[in-house]
C-alpha cells in the first residue's frame, strides 16, 4: 500500500466516508434494509398525534387541568400548573416538517461530502435523544422542552435521516432509480405503523394512578430508535467510483430518454435552475393537497357520512355521546387504511414510474387527483361511502408515490453526484406544503361552519381548491425540459468533486478488506431484511385490525 494510501487510512474515522466504500463483491441488497431501517424509525412522526390526548391530561389525569384565559400559548411553554391543549401541542406537528426540510437543504450538500453513515448517526442522536430531552420535559412539564428536544432537535433529526440514504440508494441502483427510492421512503410513510401501536401499548403498561405513562414511553421509544438508527447507519456503503451493476450498460444518450441526463449539476447552482423551482412547485403542490387531507380524515368521514358509519339514519349533530364514540372508531379504520395505501403506493408508484418516466407518472397523480377530488363532493352528496373512501385511498397512495418518486425525477434531470443535497433542498416544498396544507383544509373548514352550512357539506369547497392546486401542480410538471447544458458540471469541475473519494478509494478497499465483512452472504441478506421486516409486518397487521373496524 502507498505512503499516500496509508495516510489516508490513517486519517479515516470510523464514520468518514472513506471508510465505507464497499469491497468489490458486496451485495447492494444490504444498503435498503440499512436505510429502512432509519426511515421506520423517523416516519413515527406521523404517529405523533397518538400523544395528544394522553398529554392534554398529563397532570389531570383522568380530565384536564385546563389553564386559565390568561395563559396564552408562549405560557403554556413554562406553566406547571395547568395541562397543555392539544391545538398547543399540535404545533409540534408543523415544527417537524418545518425543520426536517430546513435541515435538509442546509446540510444536503454535507451528506454529499461526508457520507451517509455520520449523517444516520447524527440523525440518530438528534431524533432519539430528542425524544430523551422530551421525556424530561414531560416529566418535569415543561413544554419548551419538548419544542426543543423533538420538535427543533427532533426535527434536524428528521431531515438528516429522510436524504441520508436517497443518493447512495440511486448510486447502488442506476437501473431501477424509483424502485430503491421508494423502497426506502415507503419506510417513513410506515414508521407511523408501527410507533402508533407500540405507544399505544407501552403507554398503557406504564400508565397509573399518578402518571399518563407517556414520558417513560419517550425513553424506552427514544432508546429502541437511537439503537436501531445507529445498526442502519453502520449498515450504509457507497459504490466505489464506476462501480455499475453487473451486466448492466448505461443507456447510450441518443436512445435514451431526454429527460435522463449522464452528466451532473452542482448543488450550488440549482437555486437559478427554472426545472428546480418547477419540480419544486410540482412536490409542493401534490402534498399541500394531500397532507391536508390526512390531517381532516377522520372527522371529515364522521361529519360527512354521520349516523350512516353504524347503520343510522342521522346526522352527525344529531348523535348522542356513545354514538360518537362508535363512528369515531370507524373513522379510526378509515384513517389507517389511509396509510396502508400512503405506504403501499410509495413503492408502487416509484417502481412504476422506472417504466412510466417520471414526468409521466407525476401527470398522472395530478390530472387522476383532480377528478378524483372533484368527484368527493358528488359521492358524499349520494351518500356512497365506496366511492367517497375509494377516491381518497387513491389519493393518499399518490401522496406517497410522490415523495417516493421525487429523488429519482431529480437524479434524472440533475445527475446522481450531488442528488442527496439538490434533495435535500427541494424539501423545503415539504416543509412549505406543511403549513399550506392544513390551513387551506382547517380554516376553509371552519370558514364553512361559521356561514351556517351544514356540516356534511363543509368540505366542498375545500375539495375544488385542492383541484386547483393539483391543477397549478399539473401546469408546472408540464413546464419540465431537460436542463440547458451550461447547466452542468464541466469533466474538470466534476472529477475535483469525485477526486477525494477516488483518492481514498484503494486506502478504504484495504481497510474493508481486512475486516472480515462478508457482505456478499445471502444469509446477511436475509437476516437484514428480516429486521426491518418484522416489525413492518407487525405494525400492518396492527392497522388491518384497525381497517376492520370500518368494514364492520
Amino acid at each position: 500500500m502507498s505512503s499516500h494510501a496509508e495516510d489516508a487510512q490513517a486519517g479515516s474515522g470510523l464514520l468518514s466516508k472513506e471508510r465505507i466504500i464497499a469491497r468489490p463483491g458486496f451485495n447492494r441488497w444490504l444498503v435498503p434494509p440499512a436505510a429502512l431501517a432509519i426511515h421506520l424509525c423517523i416516519g413515527m412522526a406521523y404517529g405523533f398525534s397518538v400523544f395528544w390526548l394522553p398529554l392534554s391530561k398529563a397532570l389531570g389525569i383522568k380530565e384536564p387541568i385546563k389553564c386559565g384565559p390568561d395563559v396564552g400559548f408562549f405560557a403554556q411553554l413554562f406553566t406547571a400548573q395547568c395541562d397543555w391543549s392539544v391545538a398547543t401541542l399540535g404545533w409540534m406537528y408543523t415544527l417537524f416538517f418545518v425543520f426536517l426540510g430546513l435541515s435538509a437543504a442546509i446540510w444536503g450538500g454535507w451528506l454529499e461530502h461526508v457520507g451517509p453513515r455520520k449523517v444516520g448517526v447524527l440523525a440518530a442522536i438528534c431524533w432519539g435523544g430528542g425524544m430523551l430531552f422530551s421525556a424530561l420535559g414531560i416529566y418535569l412539564h415543561q413544554f419548551w422542552m419538548m419544542i426543543l428536544g423533538s420538535g427543533i432537535v427532533g426535527g434536524i433529526g428528521l431531515g438528516l435521516g429522510y436524504i441520508s440514504p436517497v443518493s447512495t440508494l440511486i448510486k447502488w441502483f442506476p437501473d431501477r432509480r424509483g424502485m430503491a427510492t421508494g423502497m426506502a421512503i415507503m419506510g417513513f410513510g410506515g414508521g407511523a405503523m408501527i410507533g402508533s401501536p407500540l405507544a399505544a401499548e407501552l403507554m398503557k403498561v406504564f400508565a397509573t394512578a399518578d402518571s399518563v405513562g407517556v414520558w417513560q414511553t419517550f425513553v424506552v421509544m427514544g432508546s429502541l430508535y437511537i439503537v436501531a438508527m445507529l445498526i442502519g447507519a453502520f449498515g450504509y456503503r457507497i459504490p466505489a467510483s464506476g462501480w455499475k451493476p453487473e451486466g448492466w450498460e448505461p443507456p447510450v444518450a441518443a436512445q435514451s430518454n431526454a429527460m435522463i441526463t449522464q452528466n451532473h449539476v452542482h448543488v450550488s447552482k440549482v437555486w437559478g435552475i427554472p426545472q428546480f423551482w418547477l419540480i419544486w412547485l410540482v412536490l409542493c403542490m401534490n402534498v399541500s393537497a394531500g397532507i391536508g387531507v390526512i390531517g381532516m380524515a377522520s372527522p371529515m368521514l364522521q361529519e360527512v357520512f354521520g349516523g350512516s358509519l353504524i347503520g343510522l339514519e342521522a346526522k352527525f349533530s344529531e348523535l348522542d355521546k356513545a354514538q360518537l364514540t362508535a363512528i369515531a372508531g370507524v373513522a379510526a379504520g378509515f384513517t389507517a387504511l389511509l396509510s396502508l395505501f400512503n405506504i403501499g403506493g410509495r413503492f408502487f408508484w416509484a417502481s412504476l414510474s422506472d417504466k412510466l418516466g417520471r414526468k409521466l407518472t407525476y401527470t398522472v397523480f395530478f390530472v387522476l387527483g383532480g377528478v378524483l377530488y372533484f368527484s368527493i363532493p358528488a359521492s358524499a352528496g349520494m351518500g356512497s361511502k365506496l366511492l367517497f373512501v375509494g377516491a381518497f385511498c387513491i389519493i393518499l397512495s399518490m401522496y406517497g408515490g410522490a415523495f417516493a418518486t421525487v429523488p429519482a425525477y431529480l437524479a434524472d434531470l440533475f445527475g446522481t453526484q450531488m442528488v442527496g443535497a439538490i434533495h435535500g433542498r427541494l424539501l423545503t416544498a415539504w416543509s412549505t406544503a406543511g403549513i399550506i396544507g392544513p390551513v387551506v383544509v382547517n380554516y376553509m373548514r371552519e370558514y364553512q361552519l361559521g356561514l351556517g352550512i351544514p356540516r356534511e357539506q363543509v368540505y366542498n369547497q375545500t375539495m375544488y381548491i385542492l383541484v386547483g392546486m393539483l391543477v397549478v401542480g399539473l401546469v408546472a410538471n408540464a413546464l419540465v425540459r431537460p436542463l440547458n447544458p451550461k447547466h452542468f458540471m464541466t469533466p474538470e469541475e466534476l472529477a475535483r468533486e469525485r477526486q477525494i473519494a477516488h483518492d481514498r478509494a484503494t486506502a478504504s478497499a484495504v481497510g474493508a478488506s481486512q475486516s472480515g465483512y462478508h457482505a456478499s452472504s445471502m444469509a446477511m441478506v436475509y437476516l437484514a431484511w428480516a429486521a426491518v421486516g418484522i416489525p413492518l409486518v407487525w405494525g400492518v397487521y396492527r392497522t388491518l385490525l384497525s381497517v376492520g373496524k370500518f368494514f364492520h
